[in-house]
């Protein structure tokens, strides 16, 4: 599967609704889908869940699916719910246990990305982490190994000394000025940038006339020419819609064109994010 795939199914917060949700979104054609091993936000299990009827029913196999899940630190666990590892031990211990689970729920021998949920408490506890998730590359069963959270791009370079970044995966929105500092570092070293929170985050840009008015005149809605802006300059989203409408719509965003006649639109809204 891809490395980078142009939008992905997110599944925060969806708790028992999950599997269905996944089922729905893939139906509709969404080929990759990101969890996280944390009881507190996600189900993991329930994706899993949904992956195998996929296969079983709909002939969806799993090396036509992109999936990418989530080692979250003690710090974002809810202590209250099951927790995939035992807290006392050592982070690498941590994450091994977290990423035996992650496989189990989701069925699967192998992950295409797996990420640290954010940095650790210090910086040799981020550095050690990442050194577990380069071990469990390197044994092949993650593909591709990232980070989300991570709004200093001093991390990311200290984490490049041992080895690349793959994959970064921040909130884009214009709540954090659209994190200009992490999506150029991103840009001008290879690493894929993935969103979330673009859509709920933004309702300024997604009002703005300039935006409004490019939609109105590609008769499409002012969310797919956001999307599409985002994939236009190295940003793969995340979307958690619920709406099968909207997945269809997210979907179609890709396949928007921004023709001469709309250039200057286009570079209006730019402008709003880049200025």
């Amino acid at each position: 599967m891809n490395l980078a795939p142009k939008l992905i199914y997110g599944t925060a917060w969806k708790g028992e609704k999950t599997a269905h949700l996944v089922i729905s979104a893939f139906l509709q054609g969404f080929r990759a889908v990101d969890t996280a091993c944390q009881p507190k936000h996600y189900r993991e299990d329930l994706v899993g869940e949904a992956l195998e009827i996929l296969q079983d029913k709909h002939s969806i196999k799993r090396e036509d699916v992109y999936i990418q899940t989530k080692f979250t630190p003690f710090s974002g666990q809810d202590p209250t719910k099951p927790l995939p590892y035992n807290p006392r031990d050592s982070i690498p211990a941590q994450i091994k246990s977290s990423l035996s689970k992650s496989l189990a729920s989701l069925h699967t021998s192998y992950l295409d990305a797996y990420l640290l949920h954010s940095p650790l408490r210090t910086l040799p506890l981020t550095m050690e982490a990442w050194r577990t998730l380069m071990a469990a590359q390197d044994e092949g069963t993650v593909r591709a190994i990232g980070i989300s959270n991570v709004y200093d791009v001093g991390v990311l370079k200290a984490l490049e000394k041992e080895r690349k970044v793959q994959i970064v995966q921040n909130r884009w929105y214009e709540g954090n000025a659209w994190d200009k500092e992490v999506w150029a570092y991103c840009k001008e070293n290879g690493i894929v940038y993935q969103s979330f929170w673009t859509l709920t985050g933004s309702p300024a840009l997604l009002t703005h006339s300039h935006t409004t008015s490019l939609a109105d005149k590609l008769d499409v809605t002012a969310a797919q020419v956001l999307f599409k802006l985002a994939q236009l300059n190295n940003v793969v989203p995340l979307s958690g819609t619920t709406s099968e409408l909207h997945m269809q719509q997210d979907l179609a965003a890709e396949r928007i064109v921004f023709k001469e006649e709309v250039l200057d639109d286009y570079k209006r809204i730019t402008d709003l994010i880049w200025r």
